[in-house]
Formats: C-alpha cells, sequence, structure tokens
C-alpha cells in the first residue's frame, strides 16, 4: 500500500512505525538512521511513564511495539498530524520467533497478565498467534481514520523501503540504508538443546500441573 494520503510538502512531521515485534523493526531503525532530515530511534522512550512518554522531538521516526497498546494516547498526542507506518512480517514467522522468546518480554506478560495465567497444557504458538492477532488489529483499527499511512513488509522490504523513503521525503543515503537490511540485528538465537529431565522432576511437574488444574476447576464451580 502507498501512502493513503500526499504529505505537504513544507510538512514537520513524526513518524511511528508499529509493529508486533519480531518484524525487523531494529533493522528498520538503523536503514533509518542514514536519512538525514529525520532523528530515528528504537524504543527510546520505554522506560517513561506520563507524558514524556510520548514527547518525540519533531521530525523524528520511533519503532516501539509498546505502542501498540499504547494508541489511544498516541492518538491524543499527534492523532491524523504523523506519519504511520504499519511494519508486518509473515504471522507464521512472527509467531515462531515469539515462541522461542516465550519465557521472556512482551509475550510472556501477555500470557500471564493480560490474558491470566494461561494454563501450561495450552501450546505457546497459539498463545504467540493470538498475541500477534491482537496486536495487528489494535493496529488496523488505530488506522483506520489516519491520512498519514503507509505498510512496508519485511518479505517485500527494499522496494517497500524505497516507496517509504519516498513518501516521507527522506533525504540521505538510500544505498546505505538499504545495505542494512543484509544484516541481521536482534535476531532471536536458536534455543539450546533440552537437557532431559531427571525423572523426579518430570514427576514433579505432573503433580503441579495436576494441582494447577483442579485448582482452576474448583475456582470454575464456585
Amino acid at each position: 500500500m502507498t501512502g493513503t494520503t500526499d504529505l505537504p510538502s513544507t510538512s514537520t512531521r513524526n513518524v511511528f512505525v508499529l509493529n508486533t515485534g519480531r518484524c525487523g523493526s531494529v533493522t528498520f531503525i538503523r536503514a533509518c538512521s542514514h536519512i538525514t532530515n529525520y532523528t530515528a530511534a528504537h524504543e527510546s522512550r520505554k522506560s517513561l511513564v506520563g507524558p514524556s512518554r510520548f514527547d518525540y522531538p519533531p521530525d523524528h521516526i520511533e519503532a516501539d511495539n509498546r505502542l501498540s497498546w499504547l494508541l489511544g494516547r498516541l492518538d491524543e498526542k499527534y492523532g491524523a498530524d504523523a506519519v504511520y507506518v504499519h511494519l508486518y512480517r509473515r504471522p507464521d514467522k512472527v509467531v515462531s520467533s515469539y515462541v522461542k522468546r516465550y519465557r521472556i518480554g512482551l509475550i510472556n506478560a501477555y500470557r500471564d497478565a493480560i490474558l491470566w495465567r494461561v494454563p501450561p497444557t495450552v501450546n505457546p504458538e497459539e498463545v504467540a498467534a493470538d498475541f500477534c492477532d491482537s496486536v495487528r488489529s489494535n493496529i488496523s483499527m488505530f488506522l483506520k481514520d489516519k491520512p498519514y499511512q503507509i505498510e512496508v513488509s519485511l518479505e517485500n522490504i527494499e522496494e517497500d523501503f524505497k516507496r517509504f523513503w519516498e513518501y516521507i521525503g527522506a533525504e540521505g543515503s538510500i544505498d546505505s540504508a538499504l545495505a542494512e537490511f543484509e544484516t541481521k540485528y536482534n535476531a532471536t538465537p536458536e534455543p539450546p538443546e533440552p537437557v532431559p529431565l531427571h525423572p523426579l522432576a518430570r514427576l514433579l511437574l505432573k503433580i503441579r500441573n495436576k494441582v494447577y488444574l483442579r485448582t482452576r476447576i474448583r475456582r470454575f464451580l464456585k
């Protein structure tokens, strides 16, 4: 998708790269660092609270997948004035990457706090797919009334990044920017070979799961 509305030639705009995570946002910002008329950063204000969380400098490109859970406040601050990039990747690739990180980060918080303690019997791929569907739905709903938006696919990154570059009126070295996509940044490492559980550990794990399920059933029946 090209930009839905042409940007005014004399405009100061913030650019927000909305995404599920695990879809190349770190590399995208590395590429944007070669743009000379915008600043660019990845999750630069993620630890801040209050109004300062959204106090980005003008003419700045920010990628932060946590913004997908803060879209109401992002809308209040920037609304229709900013440019929004929907960066995405093949869903199965995103799910696979999150499964490898199942016990850390956002997917861990989603499983245990937003969905609230998903039973260990649920397939991690189901939880990761549910997470990705939720984020994509949030982004799609948010973008419904935004005039300045563009989609960028990781699988079609060279062509799409060139369109993005032209859309925001970027200046600098497009060749240096595109070269960044030849390097994988923040890639999920392959998990180590599993260590076989001691028979006693397997027995304790089975007991824990049975107790957990029994407790959930009792709470449900109350």
